[in-house]
């Protein structure tokens, strides 16, 4: 029997590779820290001026903005060295003259009834003019995430892109006997604990809506598919079948998932509802097809497979039929993950036999192209504007999260102090 990854999504030996790839990881050093490097193709200079009264608030406006910007890699942050706020008039040659295009300001007052209203402004200093401004009436739990709102406005209004500041993670770190399925903002903070089991638990995926997690627990001593509303908590059996239920992946409307199951032999791809009825079998060859992923129009569903002798990406129609191999670059090709504008295949490669690395296919042109330069990759996943994937690997024999830009200019590692954090999955937009 061929194995396919060193992923712990790898069905064959899914328990294992767990088991092995996680240490102890403290509850109180859980939190995810962030180092940078590299700079986008450009950097817009943006000066931030203190948010004025912001002192007023939970959290420091400024310090949050100033932080997502400058970990996107895409700005160079003047400081501005002064409060100022949406009211004040502002002298645009001066700023110009200091190097910035850009310059943000704001302003945070109290509210009656304890919430917080959060206004800012986004000034172009070239042309003389508004590019933005808001005003959010923030409740005192929620100052962060307000923060990461105006930065997404500014990441929008300046590249043109919708940012993913504001958007969640998940993932699976490990302490002691525990297992912990986590959620965090985007840049790491605001974690919470969606599942603690005494057994492994790997793939998570969110549901479009981001209200719910679908994973695989061994809690049953075997790998089961469960969805997990992350609002009432409930959870729901979608895949408790004879042998291996596993590598859940939703549809993109929400009402399906597809998944990978050995019921009836070699492992195959099935879909099913997200209540658990409704299964129906997709795929069924001689091999063992796995690891499905829906494209974000939901025509297609990439996997991999080693129909040809080796471990290979595949895409088929939704509904089954009309496959077509995808990878040809190497021998070993794993992980498929695509794009939201369906433009990119992210997935992991060994090259050389020994390592395995994040590679990029431009499905246009086939052209392929090495992003990380870690050797031991695994579990890639975009984030919802497609300009980012978010992967693990290894540091130091210990397992990190790593994101990189899609050009592979960006780089960002992501550490916990006392232990390892791996099956990273990015979830969506919020509304």
């Amino acid at each position: 029997m061929k194995i396919f990854s060193v992923s712990a999504k790898n069905i064959l030996g899914a328990l294992a590779a767990v088991a092995t790839s996680l240490l102890v990881a403290s509850s109180a050093q859980a939190q995810l820290r962030i180092e940078i490097s590299g700079v986008g193709s450009i950097q817009i200079p943006v000066a931030i001026a203190a948010f004025a009264d912001e002192g007023l608030a939970p959290q420091q406006i400024t310090a949050i903005i100033k932080d997502d910007l400058t970990r996107s890699g895409y700005f160079k942050i003047i400081d501005a060295g002064m409060v100022i706020n949406e009211t004040t008039p502002v002298n645009f040659d001066s700023w110009k003259a200091r190097g910035a295009d850009a310059l943000v300001v704001g302003s945070v007052q109290k509210l009656a009834d304890g919430r917080f209203d959060v206004r800012y402004k986004l000034l172009d200093t070239v042309k003389s003019s508004t590019l933005s401004g808001q005003s959010l009436a923030t409740a005192p739990t929620a100052t962060r995430l307000t923060a990461h709102k105006i930065a997404d406005d500014i990441y929008e209004k300046l590249l043109g892109v919708r940012g993913v500041f504001a958007t969640r993670i998940a993932y699976v770190t490990k302490s002691g006997s525990q297992y912990k399925l986590e959620i965090a903002d985007a840049d790491g903070e605001g974690t919470q604990d969606a599942l603690r089991s005494n057994e492994p638990i790997i793939s998570p995926a969110w549901s479009p809506d981001g209200t719910k997690v679908a994973y695989v627990s061994f809690e049953a001593k075997k790998p089961v598919v469960y969805v997990q509303n992350l609002i009432t908590r409930a959870r729901t059996v979608v895949a408790n079948y004879k042998g291996s239920n596993s590598a859940p992946a939703w549809s993109p409307d929400g009402n399906k998932l597809a998944v990978s199951l050995s019921r009836d032999g070699l492992t195959q791809i099935y879909t099913v509802n997200a209540d658990g009825s409704g299964l129906q079998r997709l795929t069924n060859t001689s091999g063992i097809d796995t690891e499905p992923q829906f494209s974000a129009d939901g025509q297609y569903i990439y996997f991999l497979s080693d129909r040809s002798g080796g471990p290979q990406i595949y895409r088929m129609s939704s509904s089954g039929g009309d496959v077509k191999r995808m990878t040809f670059n190497g021998g070993y090709n794993i992980s498929p993950r695509i794009s939201p504008d369906g433009k990119t295949l992210a997935y992991i490669s060994r090259p050389d036999g020994r390592s395995f690395q994040l590679y990029v296919m431009d499905l246009a042109s086939g052209q392929n192209q090495r992003l990380s330069d870690t050797t031991k990759d695994e579990s890639p996943s975009f984030s919802p504007n497609g300009k980012y994937i978010m992967y693990a690997t290894e540091s130091g024999r210990r397992g990190t999260l790593a994101v990189v830009s899609v050009d592979g200019r960006v780089k960002q590692k992501l550490t916990i102090q006392a232990g390892d954090v791996r099956e990273p999955t990015w979830g969506p937009f919020m509304k």
